[in-house]
């Protein structure tokens, strides 16, 4: 079955930085668009940066200049470096990737994975 793992979250101080990794699994025949997606408590989940296959990358404002987006398509894993972390970055960041398995092209989701930035 195809997995989506994220690993690298944690608790750090404002200013800091943190590197988050989506490592995809199973019987996957291809990778298309990939992206981390985060909700604070009480809101609703978010879009922080998408990257196509063919590495055209999307922020939202928020985001800009601070995280970057990249992948390495041997190692089916998409990352997200976060610099210059601020106390409203605290949320749960989920990975989605849009990938072709056996039953076709469909969106999955990872577990989340949690960042908390204190102040």
């Amino acid at each position: 079955q195809v997995r989506l793992v994220e690993s690298g979250g944690g608790l750090v101080q404002a200013g800091e930085s943190l590197r988050l990794s989506c490592a995809a699994s199973g019987r996957i025949f291809n990778i298309y668009a990939m992206g981390w997606y985060r909700q604070a408590p009480g809101k609703q989940r978010e879009l922080v940066a998408t990257i196509a296959d063919g590495g055209r990358t999307n922020y939202a404002d928020s985001v800009k200049g601070r995280f970057t987006i990249s992948r390495d398509n041997a190692k089916s894993t998409v990352y997200l470096q976060m610099n210059s972390l601020k106390p409203e970055d605290t949320a749960v960041y989920y990975c989605n990737g849009d990938l072709v398995g056996d039953n076709g092209r469909r969106p999955f989701w990872g577990q989340g994975t949690q960042v908390t930035v204190s102040s």
